[in-house]
């Protein structure tokens, strides 16, 4: 890992300091003069070149984090201090997360995003699972097959099973986008899976039936089928969870 030499600092105005701050990295970055693994000054350091306040390196590295951009570790030795880093999907699946929540998306196009994303990624993992992703996707199959697992650990085990999938695919930036849309859909899903009262055990039988058959078409190295299955296994839950939440409002009237 190599560190920026000094001239490549310049001060920033303090108007909005920490967003200067922000930007000069970026720019860095861009330029391919900051690269994944290479350390950042310390704080106090970074501040004197800049010329703005330690508060606004602090400000600006919890900016980059939150965006995925660096880590940063306290202590002394080789792990501390700040780093680039290359974390897109937990960056998207955070920012995902809020807007859903938030209502920004509506579900409907959340939903049609999915089915256009996995649809990429089950036939990129058609063509490119290795024995080791097709046994990863086998054991979180058999796990959903307990007929003990309560919906929340379903619920994350159904998560894992559609991010096993698009690790598999071997596009990372598809991998990442995919990724962050089935993670920031795992609350909703868990409440649609509540909603259903005691249908659930049906519901999560057919879900099932679809991982297999999903994976069936993966193992075979069908591509076009496996798409087809996984926009059916999408769209057919969602029909259902929205048929469930939406019968409280018909019975309350």
């Amino acid at each position: 890992m190599s560190e920026p030499s000094d001239a490549m600092w310049r001060p920033v105005l303090r108007s909005r300091a920490y967003e200067l701050v922000v930007d000069q990295i970026e720019e860095l970055i861009v330029a391919g003069t900051l690269r994944v693994g290479d350390r950042l000054p310390g704080e106090r350091e970074l501040a004197t070149r800049l010329e703005v306040s330690r508060a606004a390196v602090r400000e600006a590295i919890r900016s980059l984090e939150a965006q995925g951009v660096v880590r940063s570790a306290v202590g002394s030795g080789k792990d501390a201090g700040t780093v680039v880093s290359a974390l897109p999907s937990e960056a998207l699946t955070r920012l995902l997360r809020f807007h859903v929540a938030l209502a920004n998306f509506p579900r409907q196009h959340v939903v049609e995003a999915r089915v256009m994303l996995e649809r990429e990624s089950v036939r990129n993992a058609a063509e490119r699972a290795t024995p080791t992703d097709l046994k990863a996707m086998r054991e979180l199959m058999s796990a959903m097959d307990d007929p003990d697992r309560d919906r929340e650990r379903f619920n994350e085990l159904d998560t894992e099973f559609h991010v096993a999938i698009a690790e598999a695919g071997g596009n990372r930036l598809v991998a990442d986008m995919t990724i962050a849309v089935r993670e920031s859909m795992q609350r909703p899903l868990l409440h649609a899976s509540h909603a259903l009262g005691e249908a659930w055990a049906s519901i999560a039988d057919g879900l099932r039936q679809d991982h297999r058959s999903i994976y069936e078409a993966l193992e075979a190295g069908d591509g076009v089928t496996a798409q087809q299955r996984m926009e059916t296994h999408i769209l057919g839950f969602w029909d259902v969870c929205a048929a469930a939440e939406e019968q409280p409002e018909r019975d309350g009237r």
